[in-house]
């Protein structure tokens, strides 16, 4: 019993320093936010208005759609965007005009999140360094310079890993919840009449004497959950329970005791929503709180950071993006890893967004409406898989989906009233991204169906080969193919040029299934096709590094061992040429050209030994 709460508590730990980073650090900027464009007075009315519409904002959002209803919807354990598309696809596998609609909302939501990854790491970072102003109004040219040093590191650091420094990740940002609630709690415990804030007739009597201005203050109350689909998206690494649990006993109580320290700050110094959370923390540790602050802020980013590089794997799994060079940072933790190429572009986006908005209050008006969308399609996805997947009565579906899809479509419009502003940047970002992840997959496509349609039947053609057989060699060929059922142009090559046929020949396709994780035992097939040749089909989930070598033991062994020292793997290296006709437009048709030539060898993603492969090239016009 000692070791499951250790281990908890362990989780628990953890699930603070990565899970909450985001939501953690909104009371830098959240409420200030609000009153910052100057259309709403600083009285006390509007003060509980707000803190009333912040705090059941994370009650209905967070607490009641997250963690009770969202995080049910778990795809073997785990959560996420991608996870939750291939759960709803599934789910509606026998109803494809909807399952492809449901395909395209999901892929533009992964287009979201990669835009939240620009604007995450340029408001937190900022916001926290902006309380150097507050220490001393000399400070203020240092702001800039400052952040783009921080963010600099933050993205150098990223090839070593997070693994030495992930550990003080969790005790640092209890450190952080338990002082914003320390700091919060002395101005509530001064004017506690601002607790009056947590009935709810206080939100509803603000939104009806304000009724449009009100409307349009949602997109800056919104900021207070942005981060809130961390809770799910890290359900893999945690678990249910931990997340859960550090969210009522530490995260939220620490959230609110923030927030409402704010308001009863203002209510006390309406001359305090300059910077009412720096304000409010004492003289004496206003340098230390910047600091703890700006450290909260980088472990933020760092969450944002190694979630768009473990969802830039899956994408690639799934068949949206190239393959690209992925680098394991521990010999421990197969989920630790980082892109270079996401990096790079991660941060010439955060640099670029710094220099553009030059402020956190500015970035604000960008931030929030990705993350708004993203849930509108969380929340819609979520839907099919407890009507379709489940089987749950429609009825009983549309209530429980109903409802929050209401409060996400209308936190959404809100937030649409800021594209102008600065919320056209990552929805900018975001169809840039689209386009390229849907031209790769349409792509695919069509290559496929070109080959498919010009390619010879793979039984026939090496029961013609074996009658009359070529030099045999000892031996095994192994033939990666994405086409089981023909001829691998390799093959072609092989036998044209070197008119040799080995003595064992496998023909590989490598299959990624809409689950995030297949088991050894369930690793593949093998089938004989004829003497001397095999089809063998690996199974890997949406998770899991295609490790072939590894892979093609587990399904060979019983039926013969394959020898490292004899065994060769022949890739076929397809060179697409853009053609003017049917397809693709021109220019999405050398986009997928370019973005085919540029992707990472095969060899190195399939983990295939450098010193046996041999790769053979062909042109496929498209």
């Amino acid at each position: 019993m000692s070791s499951s709460r250790s281990s908890l508590g362990a989780l628990c730990l953890g699930a603070v320093g990565v899970v909450y980073g985001d939501i953690g650090t909104s009371p830098l900027y959240a409420f200030k936010e609000v009153f910052a464009s100057g259309h709403v007075a600083v009285t006390p009315d509007n003060i509980l208005g707000i803190l009333s519409l912040i705090f059941w904002t994370l009650t209905i959002v967070v607490s009641v759609k997250y963690v009770g209803l969202v995080m049910r919807a778990d795809n073997h354990g785990e959560g996420g965007l991608m996870a939750l598309l291939a759960l709803a696809s599934h789910s509606v596998r026998d109803r494809p005009q909807v399952r492809r609609v449901l395909m395209v909302c999901g892929i533009f939501g992964l287009a979201l999140f990669f835009g939240d990854g620009v604007i995450t790491p340029a408001i937190s970072v900022l916001s926290a360094v902006e309380g150097l102003e507050i220490v001393t109004p000399a400070a203020k040219p240092y702001v800039l310079p400052i952040s783009f040093a921080v963010l600099g590191a933050l993205f150098l650091a990223q090839k070593h890993g997070t693994a030495r420094i992930g550990r003080y990740f969790g005790p640092i940002m209890v450190l952080w919840f338990l002082a914003i609630a320390l700091c919060g709690l002395v101005p509530v415990l001064r004017n506690p009449s601002v607790l009056w804030a947590l009935s709810p007739h206080h939100a509803l009597r603000f939104g009806l004497a304000n009724l449009p201005l009100a409307f349009v203050l949602l997109g800056a109350v919104f900021l207070c959950v942005t981060g809130a689909e961390a809770l799910y998206a890290d359900m893999g690494h945690f678990g249910k329970a931990p997340i859960q649990s550090a969210w009522f006993a530490l995260v939220m109580p620490a959230l609110v005791l923030n927030y409402f320290g704010q308001g009863a700050l203002v209510l006390a110094d309406p001359k305090a929503i300059e910077n009412p959370f720096f304000l409010m923390t004492p003289t004496w540790a206003l340098m230390g709180m910047v600091g703890l602050a700006t450290a909260a802020t980088v472990i933020a980013s760092q969450a944002l950071i190694s979630g768009a590089f473990s969802a830039t794997k899956q994408t690639i799994q799934l068949g949206y993006l190239p393959r690209m060079t992925i680098l394991h940072t521990s010999e421990h933790d197969k989920g630790q890893i980082y892109v270079p190429a996401v990096n790079l572009a991660l941060l010439v986006g955060v640099v670029l967004a710094v220099a553009m908005f030059h402020s956190s209050s500015a970035l604000a008006a960008a931030y929030g409406i990705s993350v708004s969308l993203v849930m509108v399609i969380t929340t819609a996805m979520t839907f099919f898989v407890i009507r379709y997947g489940w089987g749950y009565p429609l009825p009983l579906c549309i209530a429980a989906t109903g409802f929050f899809l209401v409060v996400d479509t209308v936190f959404f419009a809100s937030n649409l009233l800021k594209i102008a502003d600065g919320g056209w940047f990552p929805l900018l970002l975001a169809a840039a991204l689209y386009i390229i992840l849907a031209t790769w997959s349409d792509g695919r496509a069509i290559l496929s169906d070109k080959q498919r349609a010009e390619a010879l039947d793979l039984k026939t053609f090496l029961e013609s080969v074996v009658s009359h057989p070529p030099t045999r060699v000892p031996g095994t060929a192994v033939f990666l193919t994405a086409q089981s059922e023909t001829v691998p142009n390799a093959l072609l090559h092989n036998l044209k040029h070197n008119k040799v046929l080995h003595e064992r020949n496998l023909f590989v396709t490598v299959r990624t299934h809409e689950v995030p994780r297949l088991e050894p035992d369930q690793r593949g097939e093998i089938a004989p096709i004829c003497p001397g040749c095999w089809r063998v089909a690996l199974d890997f989930g949406f998770m899991q590094s295609p490790d072939v070598p590894e892979a093609l033991r587990h399904v060979t062994h019983g039926h013969f061992e394959l020898d490292s020292m004899t065994t060769s793997y022949f890739l076929s290296r397809d060179i697409v040429v853009p053609t003017v006709g049917d397809g693709m437009a021109d220019w999405r048709e050398k986009i997928f050209a370019a973005m085919h030539s540029s992707a990472s060898a095969a060899a190195e993603y399939l983990y295939l030994p450098n010193n046996s492969v041999v790769e053979l090239g062909s042109k496929v016009e498209i």
